[in-house]
């Protein structure tokens, strides 16, 4: 694979989402990564998070393949698990095992709540962990019970995306003249991470914890999304006065003294609930027409099938076909290390013999 992290090589122990979404990104820039997977592992060739890796069937209950293992460590800049705090070091393969094998190795430990405190033990999911850091309870409507944002906060922004980053920051300093090292990164502690602004926004007095009643969650007219006549939405976001004043031409408040003063929260359930019924008098596809393509800050919500045809995503290749399945195209973009188009995800094991063969350990 091409990319800036060409020349570095991760080893991925296999499991499900955050860690095989840092490993996916990690591909996605070049690196080598080689996912070490159970036997019986299923394949997954619609599996965006597995793609651009080679596989490896290991059984970590045979000494053999613990060997392999860490042979395989010992040429590697990183390794990356997803399990409970305690198991890697029960296989045999815990930091203090491996950096003494290889003291240039970035070990990286994803977990939901982190290696240490009272709950680091305890089963969890993406919910979970977003609860515990304030993030859900910050996501809702007003009135009602906080919304669930996918798993994006926990497993992939506050998790897999932070792991990656710390990958490369920590393999950055060895190759710089230090030493390997553990990371430590729990969904926890990133998701927290992702609403520094709004603690920003807590610490001026701004920001209120009633679901609705602030700037970027709902609670300003001039944020939000709106119903359109035939069931689909709008979504708005014109903060900045300039701004505002094109959404209230488009939308004909431009002369309704009610819009005249856009930062009175006490105007706001009134405003919002004007700009409903106008929102309502056309269809998305019309207003969509309407607002153009303009500073006015107005989009239509689409579909993940519309999506993948809006010009902008076609023009930007955002989303590409790998193996017939549609998926997200690596991001961000670079000028001089162009990432490669991403590879279908490897069957589990086909890259066995190949890979004991880089470490040493041949079959």
């Amino acid at each position: 694979m091409a990319g800036p992290l060409t020349g570095v090589r991760i080893i991925e122990m296999g499991g499900i989402g955050p860690g095989p979404f840092a490993g996916m990104m990690l591909a996605d820039h070049g690196a080598e990564v080689i996912r070490v997977d159970r036997p019986g592992t299923p394949h997954d060739p619609w599996d965006p998070l597995l793609r651009s890796r080679t596989s490896v069937v290991l059984n970590l209950k045979s000494p053999d393949d613990v060997a392999t293992l860490r042979a395989l460590c010992k040429t590697a800049d990183g390794l990356i698990e997803g399990y409970r705090p305690g198991v890697m070091e029960r296989l045999g393969l815990g930091p203090d095992v491996l950096l003494a094998d290889n003291p240039k190795l970035v070990y990286g430990r994803m977990t939901g709540w982190g290696q240490t405190g009272p709950w680091s033990a305890a089963a969890g999911h993406d919910i979970n962990y977003i609860a515990l850091s304030g993030v859900l309870g910050m996501v809702g409507v007003a009135g009602q019970k906080p919304v669930v944002p996918l798993n994006l906060a926990g497993d992939f922004g506050g998790g897999g995306m932070m792991l990656a980053f710390a990958m490369v920051s920590a393999i950055l300093a060895a190759r710089g003249g230090g030493e390997g090292q553990v990371i430590d990164c729990a969904m926890t502690d990133g998701s927290a991470l992702l609403s520094a602004m709004m603690w920003g926004f807590r610490a001026q007095g701004s920001w209120h914890e009633a679901h609705g009643t602030n700037l970027l969650d709902g609670g300003a007219p001039y944020y939000d999304s709106y119903e359109t006549a035939d069931g689909r939405a709008m979504a708005i976001g014109a903060i900045e006065p300039q701004f505002y004043a094109l959404l209230r031409k488009v939308t004909g408040t431009e002369g309704d003294p009610l819009f005249d003063e856009q930062e009175d929260r006490t105007l706001w359930p009134r405003q919002k609930e004007a700009l409903a019924a106008i929102f309502r008098t056309r269809t998305r596809d019309e207003w969509a027409e309407a607002f153009g393509i303009s500073d006015a800050c107005a989009a239509p919500i689409l579909s993940m099938s519309e999506a993948i045809e809006h010009p902008q995503n076609r023009a930007r290749e955002t989303f590409i076909a790998v193996g017939g399945h549609v998926q997200p195209a690596p991001a961000p973009r670079y000028s001089k290390t162009p990432c490669d188009a991403p590879q279908m995800p490897a069957q589990p094991g086909s890259d066995t013999d190949a890979v004991r063969a880089t470490a040493g350990r041949a079959a």
